[in-house]
């Protein structure tokens, strides 16, 4: 079984370009003198700049989403890479991908510049450690994805690694806010956020940070859209971990399997919790070993499983 990849280490930096993450803006020269409606005001409008962005890059989110979701369903393992913001928001997105849509654990691994403990505390020079990036990328195999995150783009340690990354076979997608970026030109798929000048200059926390989460949210779930785990805007591969996500599956189950809450938690018994087989149960499917067999010959995905269902009565 795969660990979580916590790879960590610092080196000297690499020379960086301006970015336009970077840039202050004449628009808030005096920022700090006004009444807190105006700043407030402004930055909610910083933030809806990012948004916008993200609008933007739906094309290439696309197409990012179609590449992972062909490498985790032969087999492949998805991983995140970065610094600071970049790195927390890719953890933030991993570590609810078993609970939401069933992935398992150990295909999910996360390159962090400075480690776990980076996580919490702020090892600014960590970033700039290529040398640790390419390293920990070495963890990379043929076939597996990579999702390398970066405002500016330049980040030494995140470009070193999605370039070892691709050196051993994986698919690189860059999240970058810069256009012309290294991150950008290392990566088969450039997720572009324009997000523009912040409002606080290089505060990247805020509209950048607020695109990346956008646009990794979006590519994480189209992704496993694809692999079949949501049906009709549910969580069909949701894991019944505590009480409220059991009564989420047992609600799934009745709603889908248009059955009522007593027959879809008999059926989740027989399932021991797997929300697929319980719906095809409560279909008429008889047994749990017909469900998933109805699922492998379906390839896991539940609406053809409940076509083939339909065929067979």
């Amino acid at each position: 079984m795969l660990d979580k990849w916590y790879l960590f280490g610092i080196v000297p930096a690499m020379g960086a370009q301006q970015a336009t993450t970077e840039q202050g803006s004449k628009e808030f020269t005096g920022i700090d003198t006004w009444a807190d409606a105006e700043i407030l005001a402004a930055l909610i409008d910083g933030q809806e700049r990012a948004i916008e962005s993200v609008h933007a890059a739906i094309p290439a989110i696309a197409k990012a989403a179609s590449a992972i979701a062909e490498c985790l369903s032969n087999g492949g393992r998805l991983f995140y890479a970065g610094a600071g913001t970049s790195i927390r928001v890719g953890v933030q997105d991993g570590s609810e991908l078993s609970a939401t849509f069933g992935m398992a654990e150990e295909k999910i691994g996360y390159l962090i510049a400075g480690g776990r403990e980076a996580m919490f505390d702020t090892l600014a020079d960590a970033e700039d450690d290529a040398g640790e990036g390419a390293r920990a990328a070495s963890a990379l195999k043929a076939g597996d994805a990579l999702i390398a995150i970066a405002a500016s783009g330049t980040t030494p340690y995140t470009v070193a690694a999605a370039k070892r990354g691709r050196e051993l076979g994986a698919t690189v997608i860059a999240i970058v806010n810069n256009q012309g970026s290294p991150l950008g030109a290392a990566s088969q798929f450039e997720i572009l956020l324009n997000s523009g000048p912040e409002v606080i200059a290089g505060s990247t926390r805020m509209g950048a940070g607020t695109a990346q989460k956008a646009a990794v949210n979006l590519l994480s779930t189209l992704t496993h859209i694809k692999l079949g785990a949501v049906h009709d805007g549910m969580m069909v591969n949701v894991v019944a971990g505590n009480q409220k996500l059991m009564k989420r599956a047992r609600v799934i189950v009745a709603r889908i399997a248009a059955a009522d809450e007593e027959a879809a938690g008999r059926a989740l018994g027989q399932a021991e919790g797997a929300v697929k087989p319980a719906i095809l149960i409560c279909r008429g499917a008889g047994s749990i070993g017909n469900a998933l067999a109805l699922l492998k010959e379906s390839g896991g995905n539940l609406r053809r499983a409940l076509a083939r269902l339909e065929t067979t009565r």
